[in-house]
């Protein structure tokens, strides 16, 4: 007895020491994966499909999606899902979307713990913040923001959704489409996501101000509700801010002039619809994934731009993907500072810090060289047009959900390449090399410095 106790008390200790030596990266990507695996194997019990079981490779392909609040799915969600399915799918969004630590955090808190400086490290991982003070209030007041701007939606949703649905179907409805919106997740319960809503202001308004709030960040909110001034916003919000602003307005204006005359996605629309469907076509590539016109008739030429937002996709502490807004904002500023012969990258009287600008490009790079190996890989194994695939690969990695209606007949490597894409995007492709890179030894020898011929 006293060698079988002896045995556990070890395994105990390495299973302890195993967990310190992990980096918080490292943490953060086993965290999300144990996650997805609960839930693939939650739906593919037979009490959450309406017939039959879900295959083990479409579950985790579904149980993926949610997590990293992307949307892509191979099976409808409406139809294919029993009450219980959706409220497994409804939990995995609302934990993907909050993130794993901050869930973690409250459940600790909850049963009385003090928070250690491990997990404080964990915490300004996840939340991607530059210091750990005060992150446990911080965590606090994520979680009441969410359900209260969560709560306000739904409500109003469900009032939308009453004459047409009745109780408690358009309750369930109402929360459902608010956490799925709010986390950028894009999965609806209507099996044709927004199309019978594009002239519906309640709910397009409703859908895009959940949209937005959840893909700018947390701190921004709290930086914008604190500050009450513009002048007094950090540098952070401001980029976010300008950023969001600049996409939007510009991806309104391209998609309602070049979808103005589509017959198959605005053409039919009153000029209030088209601006209405404009405005939502570009919010939506923001990560969240919704969709009120049909995604597989839009031109190729909106497609393409989609794909453009798409990689930028939303900003660093929110519920979205992509390489997210600042990344952009700092290369763009880098590049125009170089064009213009000037030493710093400058913007709203203060300079972006060198080891940003040399992130940011890291970060773009890694993304796009990895939606290239993704296209390439998807265009050997699928029988699918290029803007198809090239598409279906970035609102992976983007996290969007939106699709030209072909995920469902992915092969099976297809659906394993685009699984792990969406799990890449919603980590962060440098999150995840620094998990699985080595620690750097430090550089004690310094090379001459030699010019090279760029360009």
């Amino acid at each position: 007895m006293l060698q079988d106790d002896a045995i556990i008390i070890n395994k105990n200790q390495k299973k302890r020491k195993f967990m310190s030596n992990m980096k918080p990266p490292q943490i953060l990507a086993l965290g999300f994966a144990i996650l997805i695996l609960i839930g693939a194997i939650l739906l593919t019990l037979p009490i959450s499909a309406q017939e039959g079981r879900l295959p083990f490779l479409d579950a985790l392909f579904t149980s993926t999606s949610a997590v990293c609040v992307t949307g892509l799915i191979v099976v409808n969600t409406k139809d294919y899902f029993t009450t219980f399915g959706h409220f497994v799918i409804l939990l995995l969004i609302q934990f993907g979307g909050l993130g794993i630590m901050t869930m973690a955090t409250m459940v600790v808190l909850a049963i009385g713990k003090r928070i250690s400086i491990k997990e404080k490290l964990l915490m300004q991982e996840a939340l991607n913040t530059s210091n750990i003070k005060g992150l446990t209030s911080l965590i606090l007041l994520i979680v009441k923001t969410t359900l209260i701007i969560e709560g306000i939606a739904a409500l109003i949703l469900t009032f939308r959704f009453l004459p047409e649905y009745g109780m408690p179907h358009s309750l369930g409805m109402g929360i459902f489409h608010a956490v799925s919106a709010f986390c950028n997740a894009g999965f609806d319960l209507f099996g044709d996501s927004l199309v019978r809503f594009v002239n519906d202001p309640i709910v397009n308004i409703v859908i895009i101000t959940l949209i937005v709030l959840g893909g700018i960040g947390f701190s921004v909110m709290m930086d914008i509700y604190y500050s009450k001034k513009i002048k007094n916003l950090s540098l952070h919000t401001k980029i976010v801010l300008t950023a969001t602003i600049v996409l939007l307005v510009f991806g309104s204006v391209v998609f309602f002039s070049l979808e103005y005359s589509n017959p198959s996605t605005m053409g039919d629309l009153s000029i209030s619809g088209k601006a209405l469907s404009s405005l939502f076509l570009s919010v939506t590539p923001r990560t969240a994934g919704f969709n009120t016109v049909e995604t597989g008739s839009l031109t190729t030429a909106t497609l393409f731009i989609i794909i453009t937002l798409m990689f930028v996709g939303a900003s660093p502490g929110g519920t979205g993907g992509g390489v997210k807004t600042t990344t952009f904002g700092a290369i763009i500023l880098s590049v125009v500072a170089t064009i213009t012969n000037k030493e710093d990258a400058n913007i709203f009287s203060r300079k972006i810090p060198k080891e940003i600008i040399s992130k940011a490009f890291t970060i773009f790079f890694i993304a796009l060289l990895w939606v290239v190996l993704v296209t390439i890989v998807l265009s050997i194994t699928e029988e699918m047009a290029f803007i198809d695939i090239f598409f279906e690969a970035m609102s992976a990695f983007g996290t969007v959900g939106l699709s030209t209606g072909v995920t469902g007949s992915l092969s099976p490597i297809g659906r394993v390449m685009i699984i792990i894409t969406m799990y890449i995007g919603r980590l962060g492709p440098m999150t995840l090399a620094v998990a699985f890179s080595r620690q750097a030894l430090r550089q004690i020898v310094k090379y001459p410095e030699e010019q090279i011929s760029v360009g």
